[in-house]
């Protein structure tokens, strides 16, 4: 063996071959020479260093990534399922459908549909590891309910980031001593800009306040569009900031949930922190008592109308987060032996237990602006956009330091986004890696390809008609589609693959089989629950509008095909899997039906979903 010494000043190091170079390959083996003179002697040390190979697993594939610690997960869960609709959505549901009796309807469907749904993907993504797509090698012939799922993820993160571009203009213009939505004397303003000192103003439709005019007209610009068919060009405030969202999410995510675990530390973390300081400074307002306590206020007789209880079904359908993929995909990075039923239930209850104390700190301040203007509070309080872009700052600009709160309240927005689009971002990327195993290796530039194009389709939602655009896709992307591909998931899992098998795979993985409760939610009452909220979904179904403005044909007729979009995958990705597998009909059938790892029963004749104990177990 050769080696070559090198002294360089008083201390230096040399890497040489240990072996002579072969045409094999893999990890060399190699010498570490440290060479030190002290005093005119030379002293030399080596070491043979081996490279760690990758580690496999029993089938010699790489193992799958991990998360750096478990509260990562835990975070990034919490982090995902607790969103902007917990602060703008959840609390006004419970004002308007009987306070704290709307607690009932609600935690009823929390028990019965919400924690199974959710335990049952976090089990599903964690014992297959793979994302929304490659978790059907349980039953290949619902493979297409992970496309759809993808999909869902990937629309949402169109008009998703706008929001939070918009949180991120805002906070911007909070580094002012006069903040621009407290007078009717801007550039912008019109000549029905009215401020709230005129009461009579409030029931006056033709009258705005400065905070809705600067919304519209000084953030959206949306007096410069006639409508949908007339977007204008992209406004450039508006793209510089969707722009540092969508780096933001590069650099959170390029690297694996070894990155994005670490920036939901802070992301997950804020709002409550937020959320607290907020709640002690509006408690101390005039007027915030009587807020709560209209928050609170139990009205029994309102669970006696059915709407109520609709509202209540599809509160828990999009506040958990279930049927994004996201929680498969974040799930699959767990190890093996971690018990998600714990997970499922510590961070279904923090999402709850969330959402109702952000009632608090909204009603708090809305009670304020009922006294301040000496108005009902049914003139103040309203859900959606509305109330985190015109109600909240409104009542932020009364305060004394007013600069200082906004910045503080527009940093919760901020965070409450990111993480959230952060998991949609995850889901696509995960679904789509774990698919096309040749982009393993190439995540960056995927994760790169998937937020540029994600930040140009967004383009079109930060236009002078940019809010028709948003509005489309809210109301389109993401509503039945996501209710039917959870049921489409429901069945797949409970119906073709088995509640029994899955509950087997459960035990193996956390060493405890789900109760007689859980496996009979997944098997009988979630899918019935979901089955239900598709068919209301349907037949409630309303066209979207902003305001006065109706959307033209052409553009519902666009929206439905983006819903079908999504929710076509699951038959069409059947038909291609039947149509492609060898065979005669049944014997397809049996292959497109059966987890892949069992597909040399097949051949032997022995399918269990050709019996009748299959579709009996329980």
């Amino acid at each position: 063996m050769l080696t070559e010494r090198v002294a360089v000043g008083l201390m230096s190091s040399v890497v040489a071959p240990e072996k002579a170079p072969s045409n094999t390959m893999g990890p060399k083996e190699v010498e570490l020479i440290l060479v030190k003179e002290q005093n005119g002697v030379q002293v030399t040390s080596t070491t043979l260093v081996a490279p760690t190979p990758p580690q496999t697993n029993a089938s010699g594939e790489e193992e799958r990534e991990t998360w750096g610690k478990k509260i990562d997960f835990l975070l990034s869960v919490i982090g995902f399922a607790v969103d902007l609709a917990n602060v703008w959505r959840f609390p006004y549901l419970c004002y308007k459908n009987g306070g704290g009796a709307f607690l009932v309807p609600y935690m009823f469907f929390m028990v019965i549909a919400g924690m199974p749904l959710f335990y049952m993907e976090l089990a599903l993504g964690q014992y297959n590891r793979e994302g929304a797509a490659g978790v059907w090698k349980i039953c290949p012939l619902f493979k297409g309910v992970g496309f759809t799922v993808i999909l869902i993820s990937l629309y949402v993160g169109f008009y998703y980031n706008v929001i939070i571009s918009w949180a991120l203009f805002y906070l911007f213009s909070s580094f002012t001593g006069d903040l621009p939505w407290v007078h009717c004397n801007n550039s912008w303003n019109s000549p029905n800009c009215s401020d709230w000192a005129d009461n009579s103003s409030v029931n006056d439709i033709y009258k705005a306040t400065p905070a809705q005019e600067y919304f519209d007209r000084g953030v959206l610009h949306i007096q410069d569009s006639r409508g949908i068919d007339d977007l204008g060009r992209p406004r450039w405030q508006l793209t510089c900031c969707l722009g540092v969202v969508i780096v933001l999410l590069y650099f959170s995510l390029w690297k694996g949930v070894k990155t994005s675990g670490k920036v939901v530390w802070i992301t997950a973390t804020m709002p409550y922190v937020v959320l607290t300081v907020l709640l002690l400074r509006g408690v101390t307002l005039p007027g915030a008592i009587d807020g709560i306590k209209a928050y609170l206020s139990v009205d029994f007789l309102k669970l006696c109308d059915a709407k109520v209880w609709i509202e209540a079904a599809t509160q828990i359908c999009f506040s958990l987060g279930v049927g994004f993929g996201v929680l498969i995909a974040f799930s699959s990075y767990n190890k093996f032996s971690n018990n998600c039923y714990r997970d499922a239930i510590i961070t279904t209850s923090i999402n709850s237990l969330t959402s109702f104390f952000s009632g608090f700190v909204v009603f708090s301040f809305l009670g304020y602006m009922s006294f301040k203007h000496n108005v009902a509070l049914d003139k103040v309080a309203r859900d959606g956009a509305g109330l985190v872009f015109v109600i909240y700052p409104e009542a932020i600009a009364t305060l004394p330091g007013s600069s200082v709160w906004a910045v503080i309240f527009f940093i919760m927005l901020l965070t409450l986004g990111i993480d959230s689009a952060m998991g949609g971002m995850e889901s696509v990327i995960t679904g789509l890696i774990d698919e096309f195993k040749c982009l393993h290796k190439h995540r960056e530039l995927f994760t790169l390809f998937i937020v540029t194009a994600t930040f140009l389709i967004s383009l079109f939602c930060v236009t002078n008609g940019g809010m028709y655009v948003f509005t489309l896709l809210d109301h389109y992307a993401a509503g039945t589609s996501i209710l039917f591909g959870v049921l489409i998931e429901a069945i797949g899992i409970a119906w073709f693959y088995g509640v029994d098998r899955f509950s087997d795979d459960i035990e193996e993985m956390i060493g405890q089989r789900p109760g007689l409760y859980w496996r009979l939610c997944w098997k009988f009452v979630s899918p019935c629950f979901l089955l239900f909220m598709v068919v209301v979904s349907f037949a409630t179904f309303n066209p979207p509008n902003y305001g006065s403005y109706e959307f033209p044909q052409w553009a519902n007729t666009v929206g439905w095909c983006l819903a079908m979009s999504s929710m076509t995958m699951v038959p069409i990705y059947a038909i291609y899997k039947l149509c492609t597998l060898p065979g005669k009909f049944c014997n397809r059938l049996a292959y497109a039906i059966t987890p892949e790892k069992d597909h040399h029963l097949v051949a032997n004749g022995e399918v269990r979903q050709f019996t009748l104990k299959h579709w009996l177990v329980v």
